[in-house]
């Protein structure tokens, strides 16, 4: 039975934990979505992680969805991020970059053109965002054409080989949490009735195209895809769950893709069919009840002699607990997130949460 600080081969990723850093957003990018200089600090901070994966990035100026958010679509974001990733090498980590072309969660202005977000539909999230103005509506959507659609497949094989280039170790596609993958999976936010829409073959086209391109730039055994069945965060609503992701499981099957991520919300008996479905490695943010939020190493070691996770990401314990494996081996303490700075700011809740040796 594998342990927490059991090492891990995911494709190309030889990981010397099991210990994830989950992807979590810390707006502290610029106008431009170049990520900040103290970002190789808090990453590099987290180094000893089995893997770090980053906050979302998007591979696109439409693919924005929140302001201050980093993307990986021109040179000076990936020369800023090749500052992150070195940071992290020479600290003995690993890191990938987690892609995401965020949809309808977006908003005119965040793009330059000044244009409404697109999506499989037009169909509104009925969600807000939260800009310095204040919270506004997520606008009704423009239904993408088969040219936007093809567009998105290569920016994000674009994105996978600047992430690369930018030193990154592999690159994760988000497919979940009600962003544009995830709009197209699910029945609710995806009317189309083209080869993307309708049954279940044509919802998951987009994200199988988009796995095979990516792979195809890097190759598969430096790839993730991260899942969240049954999640109806960003108003996203699935009629069909087991049977969807089932099927796009099955299909993904045949690449060999580094491992396969799972957001769960108090499904554990949707977790077990993504893992009775999937040979290869699974990585499980776990969250098997209303109270495990958010996920805690004691969830996760659980989540481990279960069988149903092979790592586990963890979020808010890496936020605030930079050195977390030590503290874990040594029973604790540990640090509470400060949630007032989770999201913009300087330096206060991101690079600043004192370490186990600091605290003695």
């Amino acid at each position: 039975m594998a342990g927490l600080f059991d090492a891990l081969t995911a494709g190309k990723l030889e990981l010397p934990n099991r210990l994830v850093m989950a992807p979590m957003t810390r707006s502290r990018a610029d106008t431009a979505g170049v990520i900040s200089a103290s970002a190789a600090d808090y990453y590099a901070q987290r180094a000893s992680a089995g893997l770090i994966i980053t906050e979302a990035v998007q591979i696109s100026e439409r693919g924005q969805g929140y302001p201050g958010t980093p993307g990986l679509h021109t040179a000076k974001q990936v020369a800023a991020w090749r500052r992150v990733t070195e940071a992290v090498h020479a600290e003995g980590g690993l890191i990938v970059a987690q892609l995401v072309h965020c949809g309808r969660i977006g908003h005119p202005s965040l793009y330059p053109d000044g244009a409404d977000p697109v999506a499989p539909s037009a169909i509104a999230s009925g969600e807000q965002m939260f800009t310095a103005d204040g919270m506004l509506d997520h606008p009704t959507p423009r239904e993408m054409t088969l040219d936007d659609i093809h567009a998105v497949i290569e920016d994000f094989a674009a994105a996978a080989a600047n992430a690369i280039e930018a030193g990154f170790d592999g690159v994760e596609l988000h497919a979940a949490n009600g962003f544009l993958l995830h709009q197209f999976l699910a029945d609710g936010s995806n009317h189309r009735t083209d080869a993307y829409g309708g049954s279940v073959e044509g919802r998951i086209r987009l994200t199988l195209e988009v796995v095979t391109a990516v792979t195809g730039a890097i190759g598969a055994e430096r790839v993730g895809v991260r899942l969240s069945p049954g999640n109806p965060y960003n108003g996203i609503s699935e009629s069909d769950t087991a049977e969807l992701y089932t099927a796009l499981v099955g299909a993904l099957t045949p690449t060999p893709l580094a491992y396969l991520h799972v957001f769960e919300v108090v499904n554990r008996g949707m977790t077990g069919l993504v893992r009775a479905a999937w040979p290869g490695v699974l990585v499980l943010c776990p969250h098997p009840t209303p109270e495990s939020f958010p996920s805690t190493p004691e969830t996760g070691a659980e989540a481990l002699r279960e069988g149903v996770a092979d790592a586990v990401a963890l979020a808010e314990m890496w936020l605030a607990n930079p050195d977390l494996p030590a503290r874990i081996k040594a029973g604790g303490p540990y640090n509470a997130a400060d949630k007032d700075t989770f999201y913009g700011g300087d330096h206060r809740g991101y690079t600043d949460y004192p370490t186990l040796d600091a605290d003695r």
